[in-house]
């Protein structure tokens, strides 16, 4: 396969993967921003918004374009904005043109799905979201996701293509596997008594597991209730979890191994010891060595693997995007450490 042709649909997958995981990330922070205690303190309801721009790696872009933070101009920023490469417009776009790139490489049924859904985003705009609310959009777009990959599944040969497809996929949602447990902070300056405290904890944690469509996986595997430390297992190291990073990783080891045809390449030991390293974590270990280290080397390590694939499959095109894309975890799971 050519290598732009290989470019090009490593790049829908991720795309559509990330307009899916930045509406989850919209959902969850519209919830935690709901809270009563933060809807009565001032600049308190600004900092879910502002923690969701930070696990982007996009505040300092964002804030070079708006004077404040809050609810509309984020959903707005992240949402609608053309001119944000971390956007769901954008990334809906961008899979299309994509797409329409390599329309013999994929079925006519996965090129229709996505030119519908691109024609469908450009007649959302901030008076529509304000009239019929933001719930309802942010579904669409993740059906609209999920509908290009049942179209895939059902419809695409398993050829090469389909395996960068799902290289494509894997690889984004196993970044945002890490990623989304930076969005809930910790709320202890605004709880006033313990009983408040673990109120709060419960509600944002929860709104986590809602928002990733996995309370009721969470329910089936953990008979407790909901707490930091089971979501952070259930999303990092829950192998009966197809969003968590050890389902992903996994996934990645073995599409790269039947594209590559043996273990010999350097892309493949790289997913294989990133693999192995999820598998094989303790979350107990993982907190006494300290938690926010860990997540900042397996997202270095998605990083490098990320770039590694680009050089091994995709070196020929000196115009193909980038993979990287960290931010700094500099609030995540204070609340683990309590």
């Amino acid at each position: 396969m050519l290598c732009r042709t290989a470019n090009d649909l490593y790049w829908v997958a991720r795309h559509m993967e990330r307009a899916e995981n930045t509406a989850r990330l919209l959902d969850v922070t519209q919830r935690i921003a709901m809270l009563p205690e933060r809807l009565d303190r001032g600049k308190a309801h600004a900092a879910p918004w502002r923690r969701a721009l930070e696990a982007l790696g996009v505040a300092e872009r964002f804030e070079a374009c708006h004077d404040k933070v809050d609810g509309d101009t984020v959903v707005d920023f992240l949402l609608l904005s053309p001119d944000n490469p971390s956007s769901i417009h954008h990334a809906f776009h961008a899979a299309r043109e994509n797409a329409r790139a390599q329309r013999v490489a994929i079925t006519a049924e996965m090129y229709e799905d996505l030119n519908a859904t691109w024609l469908e985003m450009r007649g959302i705009d901030a008076a529509r979201i304000r009239n019929e609310g933001i719930s309802g959009v942010l579904e669409w777009i993740k059906n609209c996701s999920a509908s290009f990959r049942g179209v895939m599944i059902g419809t695409l040969g398993r050829d090469e293509g389909y395996h960068f497809l799902r290289l494509g996929t894997f690889i984004e949602r196993a970044d945002w596997a890490v990623r989304m447990l930076d969005v809930v902070g910790s709320d202890a300056d605004l709880a006033e008594s313990r009983e408040v405290r673990d109120a709060v904890e419960y509600f944002q944690w929860s709104a986590l597991l809602q928002s990733l469509s996995a309370f009721e996986t969470y329910r089936r595997l953990y008979r407790e209730s909901v707490n930091p430390a089971t979501v952070t297992e259930l999303m990092l190291l829950n192998g009966g979890n197809p969003r968590s990073l050890r389902t992903c990783v996994a996934r990645l080891h073995e599409v790269l191994q039947a594209l590559a045809g043996h273990d010999g390449l350097e892309v493949v030991r790289q997913a294989g010891s990133l693999a192995a390293q999820v598998q094989y974590a303790r979350l107990d270990e993982i907190i006494d060595s300290g938690l926010e280290p860990w997540l900042q080397d397996a997202m270095a390590r998605l990083a490098r693997l990320g770039d590694e694939i680009h050089r091994q499959f995709m070196s020929a095109d000196d115009d193909a995007p980038v993979t990287s894309r960290q931010p700094a975890m500099s609030q995540a799971q204070s609340s683990l450490r309590q």
